[in-house]
């Protein structure tokens, strides 16, 4: 049996053996589990805020849709890269899609759906690499960024650090409220174990920020520790054909673009990580990418958020792991942690704060804001000397958080960057195809 899956998994080759690549399963697992707790707490947030879409159910689709895709990773293109909802994509469709714009989650996920048909076929033609070739870093490096701030200022909100205000529109909340002071204390934790290098830092971060949480009754306990959770509220509930209304383009295409380069970025980091890519070669790429772009349909179908490679695979490459049986040892942990739903449940379902409309989530906010600071390491990539390329990048980034929105972000750095290289005439240095992007926002904020 061993020699079968040495063989089928080219251990010898990748230079791997059966304990190695186990290890580095269980170490990606333990990186990105955070995800179970955090992705149905965002896409559960109730309306007019977010999606208001089921708990349990969401959680039962993320650990489904990640073990499944994880899995097609492993067999079509035998790498040790996960997948998962992605973080910002489920923010932007929980509080921009179904949010900001009112969408009903079930035609957000038909929106998701085609965004993924989308991707296939791009991937399919090759035509996803020609695109985010064109895309230019300002924009790249700025969206992640400005997808940073945005989940740290989520992350402060939920934690009650950030509270609104009828005149500053933003202000400093109640430190001293017990759900805050949790949360405070969580993210010092997390941030404290994440120092230290501890694998799987979020996580362990979750759990005792949970614990803690008990006492206090901020955290209620519901008796139970393994049940298996109903995914029939939003399995397959899914609207296609409403979701090919024009004004939904925008979205369709904001959730494309996101998914794209997102999943680019993180196979290229985890490649060179491991060693993949010599002389400029990524072997089983077109794989990889297809593996990817699956994941939209995929997750939309369990009904969850875009499903993406997930970076925190290096993690798991860091502990040797060369093959996609990293991938089959991390799927089968997802698969378990469905058992235990009601502990997610317990520390992700949120507090309600007595006598108000206020709900905080002082044990998932935590990892909101660590994992919003981690995406801010795109900013140092920026050319700030350089005002063509900065002041784009700077608009992509500051209207995120301040407008709650990360398509409003994209659509004014996509228009600002060929109207500075236009001006400063250095319109050549422009793709075409980025012209073509900057009409379409332009278009959409005029006619839609």
């Amino acid at each position: 049996m061993r020699g079968r899956i040495s063989r089928f998994f080219h251990f010898d080759e990748a230079g791997t053996n059966l304990k190695t690549e186990a290890i580095a399963g269980v170490t990606t697992f333990m990186t990105m589990a955070y995800i179970i707790f955090v992705n149905p707490a965002i896409l559960s947030v109730p309306p007019p805020a977010g999606s208001g879409m089921d708990f349990e159910s969401v959680l039962a689709a993320t650990c489904i849709a990640s073990a499944f895709t994880t899995l097609l990773m492993a067999f079509i293109a035998n790498y040790p890269i996960a997948l998962a909802p992605g973080m910002g994509m489920n923010a932007l469709f929980s509080f921009n899609i179904c949010g900001a714009m009112g969408v009903p989650w079930d035609i957000a996920l038909g929106i998701v759906f085609l965004s993924g048909v989308f991707f296939v076929i791009l991937t399919a033609w090759g035509i996803r690499e020609r695109i985010f070739v064109a895309i230019p870093d300002a924009i790249k490096y700025g969206t992640a960024t400005g997808i940073g701030l945005f989940i740290a200022f989520i992350g402060l909100k939920d934690a009650g650090i950030v509270a609104s205000h009828p005149e500053t529109f933003v202000t400093l909340g109640n430190l001293s409220s017990p759900p805050t002071l949790l949360a405070i204390t969580g993210f010092v934790i997390t941030a404290s174990l994440m120092a230290m290098r501890v694998r799987g830092a979020i996580l362990i971060g979750i759990v005792i920020t949970g614990l803690l949480g008990i006492p206090s009754g901020i955290v209620k306990f519901s008796g139970e520790i393994i049940k298996i959770p109903s995914i029939t509220p939003t399995f397959g509930k899914l609207k296609i054909l409403e979701a090919l209304r024009p004004a939904y383009l925008a979205p369709i295409f904001t959730f494309l673009f996101f998914a794209m380069f997102d999943a680019i970025g993180t196979l290229v980091g985890v490649g060179e990580k491991a060693g993949f890519i010599k002389e400029r070669e990524f072997p089983r790429l077109n794989r990889a990418l297809f593996t990817d772009a699956l994941g939209s349909i995929i997750g939309a179908l369990c009904g969850t958020s875009t499903v993406t490679a997930y970076i925190e695979s290096a993690s798991g490459v860091a502990q040797g792991g060369r093959t996609g049986f990293a991938n089959i040892v991390t799927s089968i942990l997802f698969l378990l942690a469905l058992f235990f739903s009601p502990i997610a449940i317990m520390f992700g379902g949120g507090y309600q704060i007595p006598g108000t409309q206020t709900r905080l989530y002082p044990i998932t906010a935590p990892a909101l804001i660590i994992v919003g600071s981690l995406m801010m390491e795109s900013i140092t990539k920026i050319d700030w000397k350089d005002l063509t390329e900065a002041i784009p990048a700077f608009l992509t980034i500051i209207i995120m958080p301040l407008t709650f929105s990360i398509s409003n972000g994209l659509a004014l750095g996509f228009i600002a960057y060929p109207v500075m290289k236009l001006m400063a005439g250095k319109w050549r240095e422009v793709h075409w195809l980025v012209y073509l992007l900057a009409l379409i926002f332009i278009s959409r904020y005029i006619f839609l």
